[in-house]
């Protein structure tokens, strides 16, 4: 547990009454560390996995350093998914009331010239790097101003491939800010583009362990084309909150449907939806109304959502970082969750090899399965990951 409180570590009676209001009373172990130094200004780069409470660690330096009688952009946070965007603004508004400031938010999927007008005249904007630049490039918003910026989730960012938004968006940004940068991992490209970013930042990469997933139980499945939906079915009736990652589009949509005629309400989620029906199938998810979210990779990027309780690979990912990435969703903020894959005949062999790689050899062995002989990874000189 944390040694200090929110008013040790230099919070406002303002901000802590906000965060009180929402019970939220003792900070999280990334919180510990970041905000002193946040507080006073400094930049940050902070090694910290999703679901680790990251999020109030900048929002709270945020609400604290950001200047009400500034009615231009003064914090910007920038983040790769629309989900993100929504998230983190969401959890941002209730601190900045309580200090007299408004937060906007821009991401594609809605009307430019809308959010352009609602952005242009907040002091705090969250939001992804193809909407921002694109409202920057029409000088539908001033970024001149800019006293705080937020990199969240750097590693997905370059990920997903928007490391040249990210560099243009950086400079058109004042040199005398300060900037925070959160990421999984701060190693190889996002470690050079945090130290490009930053100045003198203090690091903090330890352990964050009252911030960690209490404990995440991994489970591999044999199944069969024949037995997967009714095998789904079946772990999805005895868990309360389900998210499943299929590989397509196409594919969610079809397992929405199939789910559905066995009894169970789910909801799709994925790239081809607009903005509006992925906000939807996410609202019915967190409210209760579908107790199953179908979603796609890039749809779930971003998603921090505490109570999933069973994340199941109804397609297994097809490397390291995917599984990783799909299994995190579950077991945040200190709670323990379920990550269950299913693994058809065919797929035992790769599924088999990532199981290893990762540490989770005996449990795929549990499951009567074998794993495939290793195969070394390396990266050749023009970045490309390969196998051997």
């Amino acid at each position: 547990m944390s040694q200090h409180s929110f008013r040790e570590l230099g919070v406002s009676a303002r901000v802590v009454d906000a965060l009180a209001a929402r019970s939220i009373h003792t900070p999280f172990r990334i919180q510990e560390l970041v905000l002193p130094d946040a507080l006073a200004g400094l930049d940050v780069l902070a090694k910290s996995p999703t679901g680790s409470g990251k999020t109030l660690a900048f929002a709270i330096p945020i609400a604290e350093r950001t200047v009400p009688s500034d009615g231009r952009v003064s914090a910007l946070v920038l983040v790769p998914t629309r989900e993100l965007a929504s998230q983190v603004t969401a959890e941002l508004q209730p601190l900045a009331k309580a200090k007299g400031l408004t937060v906007a938010s821009a991401y594609g999927g809605v009307p430019l010239r809308a959010q352009g007008n609602r952005a242009k005249s907040a002091h705090v904007l969250v939001a992804t790097p193809g909407r921002l630049e694109d409202l920057a490039q029409r000088r539908m918003i001033d970024l001149s101003h800019v006293r705080t910026f937020v990199l969240d989730e750097a590693d997905r960012m370059l990920d997903m491939g928007f490391q040249p938004q990210v560099d243009k968006i950086v400079r058109r940004l004042p040199r005398n800010r300060q900037t925070m940068f959160f990421s999984a991992t701060l190693d190889g490209t996002v470690g050079d583009l945090a130290r490009a970013y930053t100045n003198s930042p203090s690091r903090i990469e330890g352990e964050l362990s009252n911030a960690q997933p209490a404990e995440i139980e991994h489970q591999f499945v044999s199944v069969t084309a024949d037995t997967k939906v009714e095998t789904l079915v079946e772990h999805i009736k005895a868990s309360d909150s389900t998210l499943v990652f299929v590989r397509t589009k196409r594919g969610a949509d079809r397992l929405v449907r199939k789910l559905e005629r066995h009894g169970v309400r789910a909801a799709a989620m994925h790239g081809d939806m607009s903005q509006r029906a992925r906000e939807r199938a996410l609202a019915q998810f967190e409210s209760g109304k579908v107790a199953t979210l179908v979603a796609t990779d890039v749809a779930a990027r971003g998603l921090d959502l505490t109570e999933i309780t069973h994340v199941i690979n109804f397609d297994p990912p097809e490397e390291d970082k995917g599984y990783v990435h799909r299994t995190g969703r579950t077991g945040r903020a200190g709670r323990s969750g379920t990550a269950i894959t299913f693994v058809l005949p065919d797929q035992q062999a790769e599924t088999g090899r990532v199981a290893r790689r990762l540490g989770h050899h005996a449990q795929f062995e549990h499951a009567g399965m074998r794993a495939g002989p290793a195969k070394l990874l390396y990266t050749s000189r023009r970045g490309r990951r390969s196998k051997w």
